[in-house]
């Protein structure tokens, strides 16, 4: 069950965002911290009409969010603020790790004050694990980080671990294969499904960059979301991977999505960009096992669900 009263860091964006719609339909409070950098208050507003929803423009940086948090009593912190741009970790590796270390560390130090059940991280699977010759990938796999983001989220993940032994925290930590639905911002948030479909469906050419041989693991948000709920109540204090287990090639997403949105236009390819990896699938068995979780929806049935939803909200 969700806890009755939660933090959700992060919930203007588009994770954060589907996750806050399943806490409040699931009838708990919800206080929403997010410094609107990339998030969206307008992806909140139905849950604002439904339920007990507080909102705080806040960094996760700040002194000041220790005595927010600690103020509100919740009972769990889903913490999912983060820089979350592979080329922006690339190309400013002190700022992505100020704000998915630093940052981390005082929501981390902020659920212990405010003596939290448990905090629910989100933190990446494919960025964290790199190039792998074990495919899809368990949580057993040495992490070998192909870029800074996913160099910072493996830290990020080792300070969990630090805090509990050392603090008592209770946690999960849960590695997302790329998560991809409604609410996704095309140009915000590197978001490949979120950005094909909006091309298409406003008759432009989207671009593919490297030779489209490359493959991913895309996760419905709705699922991931679940896996989050879930998170909050079971497991507990480790990582687990949240994928489908299935690699797509990004070729074939693309005409998946053409085909969803009733296209034919052939994409445009661009060279490939640093810090991408060439191949990345998780697997998620061990979630399966101690969280109940499966990747419940199909990905031609997500992609199509996305697309309609990119049509009804252009």
């Amino acid at each position: 069950m969700p806890s009755q009263r939660a933090v959700v860091t992060g919930g203007a964006g588009f994770i954060g965002a589907n996750l806050v719609d399943r806490l409040i339909d699931d009838g708990a409070d919800v206080l929403v911290v997010d410094d609107l950098s990339s998030g969206m208050v307008s992806r909140l507003s139905s849950a604002r009409k439904r339920g007990n929803l507080t909102f705080h423009q806040m960094d996760i940086r700040a002194e000041e969010l220790e005595n927010l948090i600690v103020g509100y009593s919740p009972d769990t912190v889903f913490h999912l603020a983060a820089q979350i741009d592979v080329r922006v970790s690339v190309a400013e590796p002190s700022r992505d790790a100020d704000i998915n270390i630093v940052g981390t560390i005082n929501v981390i130090e902020t659920a212990i004050a405010a003596d939290v059940e448990r905090l629910v991280f989100a933190s990446s699977g494919g960025a964290t694990f790199g190039e792998t010759t074990k495919l899809p990938t368990p949580e057993s796999v040495r992490r070998r980080p192909e870029s800074p983001y996913g160099v910072s989220k493996g830290v990020a993940d080792a300070y969990l671990d630090y805090y509990h032994r050392k603090a008592g925290l209770e946690y999960v930590s849960l590695g997302f294969a790329n998560v991809y639905g409604p609410k996704q911002d095309p140009h915000g948030e590197a978001g490949v499904v979120a950005i094909f479909a909006a091309d298409l469906l406003a008759g432009r050419t989207p671009t593919i960059y490297g030779d489209g041989g490359q493959t991913r693991d895309f996760v419905f948000v709705e699922d991931v979301a679940d896996a989050l709920l879930r998170a909050a109540s079971v497991g507990g204090d480790r990582y687990f991977n949240v994928g489908t287990g299935t690699e797509t090639t990004v070729v074939d997403l693309y005409w998946m999505i053409a085909a969803a949105a009733g296209v034919d236009t052939e994409p445009m390819f661009a060279p490939a960009r640093p810090g991408e990896q060439e191949r990345s699938c998780l697997d998620a068995s061990a979630a399966t096992k101690a969280l109940g979780w499966e990747p419940w929806t199909p990905l031609d049935q997500g992609i199509q669900t996305t697309v309609d939803w990119f049509a009804a909200n252009r």
